[in-house]
């Protein structure tokens, strides 16, 4: 037993005193006077010895009696198993991504967390309470009340150690209680790491009942014809019941296409066959089940002709002639004595066709270009010095340019997962006619390879930035040294290699994706690009690169949709902008990750069990009850004991 007023037992000496006056009996006695004294003695023996015993007793009554108001100011109480923690903070992690509209057994999940928190949390609660983007320190449920019903589904992806990490940076002297309630879709063990010691975390897992879901992952240009792009667009189904799905194709909300999707495995790629022409709308599907991953927003800019100059010897540059047609290009060649330096921030792509020496000026001139969002193309030529190659190597990375090998190979490996074939193969092949090489260099590089010899040595490397991209061949592509011009691949290579990020196609931007967008503009200092649609407006951080802008849109917009850029009140560029698929698949959780944690049903079971486990056991109330009790059983003694 503890007191919290321990001081107040000093009072217990205070008991001397009944003990004093029940001693010395300091009343006077009076006489009284008997006619006869007959039985005085007996009398007065028996008076003797009833008086003591009722003397005794109400000395022992008004001792407890003492005894128990002294202990009742005292307030004496049994500590509670968990007393350490009863100072903690109480932070409630309140999980609001997309994969929270599924449904349950009581409605969509996120709405029943709100509900059952509005309800359920104590009035003189206090606690913070943090979402996937909002965050509300130090308040009450009577505070927050409106904000938590009107708390919206967030794009952002639930990211627990992310917001750990803010919880972490909260200083605080007291430990903290943290209450995570979540339906730990995408929860993995690498973001429950840094919980830390000091925190004690509580999870509340809602379940959906109904996990199947369809969702539209991404569209691209499957074939481009002479007047028409074939589109390509992959639907998965995260099912078990491959029913038919409805899906239409809409063009500034004009619907232009429709079908149906008949799955016969998880993942569809569905064709549409729209006019060669500029395109702003979007795809979408009918589920009830999850419906922000139902449309798929993307823009196909205006065909702009891609402005691409071939330096090196007029007669080993003719075959780019027949690539680079005069429809999609403006194509020109050049040599290194007849160069424009002037022109090169005009172009979208350069390549360098086997130049026996790259001077130092050009290697300046084509930095600067590849930072400022144009594509560079290096095929070495056989007389090249290495360190002179590897001077050029040097500004855009770690490749370099090792021994030339004499020995004929095949070139047998294509990377079909590299972003130069997207949308080039419809299956992967092995069974093509190899192109090979007499002679090439070794080449060093962290990057994939793009096509590799039969070696496994790289015969065409990629090196990306965020902006652009240099490609390297390992090799000379003339005539005499290689067959790769007559070969099936060299048209597809040649023209991916030339195109921008500014014009390659699909455009469909995911939100929350840090990559950055160029803008084929040109600005002055003071003049800024707006994006902006009907509902939505914001400015994103921009960069001027000479006739390009390059634009970062970090967390914006907050709504996936069809938008604008705009140059003061001047339309430059269509854009579209998604939510992130990751949270599509209902299924991917794993709750074996959390058999190490503390789990419960609900947030009034858990502030229940902490009131119960930390709440003292305050016992004065009983001592009050005990002295009303002595009270009474004294009075008793001194009506009722002769």
């Amino acid at each position: 037993m503890h007191f919290k007023q321990p001081e107040i037992l000093y009072f217990l000496f205070l008991l001397i005193v009944p003990i004093l006056v029940h001693l010395f009996q300091l009343r006077r006695f009076k006489k009284e006077y008997f006619t006869n004294v007959r039985f005085l003695k007996a009398l007065s023996i028996q008076t003797r010895k009833s008086s003591k015993i009722k003397k005794w007793l109400l000395l022992a009554c008004r001792m407890l009696l003492l005894t128990c108001i002294i202990l009742a100011f005292a307030q004496p109480f049994f500590e509670s198993k968990d007393s350490k923690n009863a100072s903690n903070e109480m932070y409630i992690i309140l999980d609001n991504s997309f994969s929270m509209q599924a449904k349950g057994k009581k409605g969509e999940l996120l709405k029943r967390a709100i509900q059952e928190l509005l309800e359920e949390t104590p009035e003189n609660a206090n606690f913070s309470l943090l979402t996937n983007t909002d965050n509300y320190w130090n308040t009450d449920i009577k505070t927050i009340r409106t904000e938590l019903q009107n708390l919206k589904y967030s794009a952002t992806p639930f990211q627990l150690d992310n917001i750990i990490a803010k919880v972490k940076a909260h200083k605080s002297a007291f430990k903290k209680d943290i209450v995570i309630i979540t339906d730990a879709v995408g929860l993995t063990p690498n973001q429950l790491k840094n919980m830390g010691t000091d925190n004690i975390p509580y999870f509340i897992i809602p379940k959906a009942e109904q996990k199947n879901n369809v969702a539209i992952d991404s569209v691209f240009i499957h074939q481009t014809l002479d007047d028409f792009y074939e589109l390509g667009i992959i639907a998965t189904n995260y099912s078990t019941d491959l029913k038919p799905v409805p899906m239409a194709l809409y063009n500034q909300n004009k619907l232009i296409a429709k079908t149906i999707i008949n799955f016969k495995d998880k993942k569809e790629t569905i064709n549409f066959t729209i006019p060669k022409q500029a395109f702003h709308g979007y795809v979408s599907i009918e589920d009830n089940d999850l419906m922000y991953d139902n449309k798929l927003f993307f823009s196909i800019s205006k065909i702009k002709k891609t402005n691409i100059i071939s330096i090196g010897a007029p007669e080993k540059s003719n075959f780019m002639g027949r690539i680079y047609t005069a429809d999609e290009f403006n194509y020109s060649a050049a040599t290194l004595s007849t160069l424009d330096y002037n022109s090169i921030d005009k172009q979208d792509a350069i390549v360098l066709n086997e130049l026996d020496e790259i001077p130092q000026a050009l290697q300046t001139t084509l930095k600067s270009f590849v930072s400022k969002g144009g594509n560079l193309i290096v095929i070495p030529s056989e007389t090249a010095t290495i360190s002179n190659l590897n001077a050029l190597m040097n500004q855009f990375g770690s490749a370099q340019f090792k021994s030339l090998d004499s020995n004929e190979k095949l070139i047998t490996k294509i990377n079909f997962s590299h972003p130069l074939f997207t949308g080039v193969f419809e299956n992967k092949t092995n069974n093509f006619q190899y192109p090979k090489t007499k002679k090439g260099f070794t080449i060093s590089s962290t990057s994939p390879a793009v096509l590799s010899f039969e070696d496994q040595s790289p015969f065409l490397i990629g090196l990306r930035n965020a902006v652009s991209s240099v490609y390297v061949f390992s090799a000379p592509l003339n005539t005499l040294n290689s067959n790769f011009q007559q070969s099936p691949l060299i048209v597809p290579v040649f023209y991916k290699m030339a195109l921008s990020k500014t014009n390659n196609g699909i455009n469909a931007n995911t939100i929350g994706n840090n990559a950055s967008y160029l803008v084929p503009v040109l600005l002055s200092k003071d003049e800024i690009l707006t994006v902006k649609n009907q509902e939505e407006q914001f400015i994103p951080v921009q960069q001027l690169l000479n006739n390009k802008v390059q634009l970062f849109f970090n967390d914006y917009p907050q709504k996936a949709g069809n938008y604008t850029i705009y140059d003061s009140k001047k339309p430059i560029e269509n854009i579209s902008f998604n939510y992130p698929r990751t949270e599509s698949d209902l299924d991917q959780i794993n709750e074996s990750i959390l058999s190490d944690y503390k789990t419960s049903d609900s947030i009034a079971t858990i502030f229940d069990t902490l009131q119960t486990s930390r709440t003292d056991n305050q016992i004065w109330k009983w001592f009050i009850i005990f002295v009303l009790l002595f009270l009474a059983l004294e009075m008793a003694i001194i009506k009722f004991v002769k």
